[in-house]
């Protein structure tokens, strides 16, 4: 090794090199300082803030564009300007001149004279080594753009409010009513839409899978529609045979066929008449019935098996499926014109399982109805409602109430545990059973296959899948050869 390496540089440069390599530094030192104050600069210059500084004999030093707009001041002629000139003149009072009396920062509302635009002012002093004010930095923010964000809060907070009160008259007129139960975004849409649709008299399909409560839906509309003191005729058009479907709809004169009712007999249609037929079902309907429904919603008439005059009556018809009638009218088994006589106003009902909301107050409300019916006093452990939430309700509603009801008839206890829910699969839920003692390893082992299971399905990488759940291949790959062998039935 060189014995120069044990020894300062500057030891054999001479003086002049050494001179040269401090000039350099601090050319070097220049350059940055140069490039920062570029830099602050621009970020004064650019604030959405006005910036104003003065130094400590109150003289303006620096202003930036944002105060130039709002102030309608170039900084030609301010930079140099002392606030006392400005001070009456351009502005209605200074927050520099009360610093350096007060030698504290201050805040205070200014008015620009030039402009006639208010801004709300901050000014703050900055003292040297020996305390005296060196300078004074005010910013502010143009009062307009506050009162902008003022009123677009109000106008938010207006709509909020308005919204709000769409809600809570909707849930007035539910709990009224006691039969439709909606705490589900979803579910108070659908309730807003069919309020609306209550009003006027038009046709009304509603939609949905079996058990989601059509029914309840078509009272809802009629309940608060202006018929609402008239008669609700109910009519399962799956339920009744072909042969007498006609007669339930329309009746029949005395005499009309053998064995008919020697007074003859009023139809379904012709008791409601100033109120509302509700017919479930309706792609049940044969193609002729559908013929003879088209004419009632068409002329508003009809005639009785035998008759040959036409009945007037004035009804408003709500209908339901649960089928599919634009699949039908291409099979030629439903009418295209019956549909969009019927579809004028269409309400799609949500299945439980995308109403997740809706499912515990659901339960409570079919809970208590029973207690209240046979004195009881059953209530629900966490588990229980854990599963509720968990279970996809295939027969919605109607399958959730059948469920509570025979959890209460069967459970021995006043609380209802798990073990007496009567749901298909119940075990594959992965409900945590507070009730009972639990192997919290095991519970977190599962959790940890199920992810891991899941991002290998994705990745189709051990690599891959282990680095998104931020762990080592080897890691990965250890913990699901162990955990398959324990616990490959929870993966679907």
């Amino acid at each position: 090794m060189s014995k120069i390496s044990s020894y300062d540089i500057t030891g054999l440069m001479s003086e002049d090199e050494i001179l040269a390599s401090d000039y350099c530094t601090i050319l070097q030192e220049l350059k940055k300082t140069r490039k920062l104050c570029a830099a602050l600069d621009a970020v004064i210059e650019n604030s959405a803030d006005t910036i104003f500084i003065a130094d400590g004999e109150a003289n303006t030093v620096r202003v930036n564009k944002a105060y130039e707009e709002l102030s309608g001041l170039n900084r030609e002629e301010l930079i140099g300007l002392n606030l006392k000139e400005m001070e009456g003149n351009y502005i209605s009072k200074s927050g520099s001149l009360l610093v350096l009396q007060k030698r504290e920062a201050v805040e205070l509302e200014l008015h620009f004279y030039k402009t006639n635009r208010k801004a709300f002012i901050r000014s703050i002093p900055i003292f040297d080594d020996n305390g005296n004010i060196s300078m004074i930095i005010s910013n502010s923010r143009n009062f307009e753009e506050i009162e902008k964000l003022k009123d677009k809060l109000i106008e938010a907070e207006k709509l909020a409010s308005k919204y709000h009160s769409q809600i809570e008259a909707i849930r007035e007129h539910l709990w009224k009513k006691r039969d439709i139960i909606a705490e589900d975004k979803k579910m108070i849409d659908l309730l807003n839409k069919a309020y609306k649709v209550a009003r006027v008299d038009s046709s009304v399909l509603i939609l949905g899978e079996t058990g989601v409560g059509k029914g309840e839906m078509a009272k809802y509309i009629h309940e608060n529609s202006p018929r609402a003191k008239e008669k609700f005729i109910s009519i399962n058009c799956g339920a009744i045979s072909e042969k007498l479907i006609e007669s339930e709809f329309f009746g029949y004169e005395k005499g009309a066929f053998t064995g008919a009712n020697k007074e003859g007999k009023m139809g379904l249609f012709e008791v409601a008449d100033k109120g509302t037929v509700f017919l479930d079902e309706i792609g049940e309907l044969s193609l002729d019935m559908q013929v003879k429904l088209l004419r009632v919603l068409q002329e508003h008439e009809f005639e009785k098996i035998g008759g040959t005059e036409p009945i007037k009556v004035d009804i408003r018809v709500i209908a339901a499926t649960n089928r599919d009638l634009k699949e039908m009218i291409k099979q030629k088994l439903f009418r295209e014109d019956l549909f969009y006589r019927l579809n004028v106003v269409p309400l799609v009902v949500p299945p439980l399982r995308e109403r997740v909301n809706d499912i515990v107050p659901l339960a409570l409300k079919f809970l208590n109805l029973l207690n209240e019916k046979y004195g009881l006093k059953k209530t629900l452990s966490s588990s229980v409602y854990q599963a509720l939430i968990k279970y996809e309700w295939p027969g919605n509603v109607r399958e959730l109430k059948n469920v509570i009801e025979q959890a209460v008839i069967m459970s021995e206890d006043e609380r209802i545990t798990l073990d007496n829910l009567p749901i298909a699969g119940l075990s594959k839920l992965e409900v945590i059973d507070v009730d009972k003692n639990v192997d919290l390893n095991e519970i977190v082992e599962k959790i940890e296959f199920e992810y891991i299971t899941k991002a290998y399905e994705k990745y189709n990488s051990v690599r891959v899948a282990a680095k998104a759940l931020n762990m080592s291949p080897s890691t990965f790959e250890r913990k699901r050869k162990i955990y398959a062998n324990k616990y490959s039935s929870i993966v679907k």
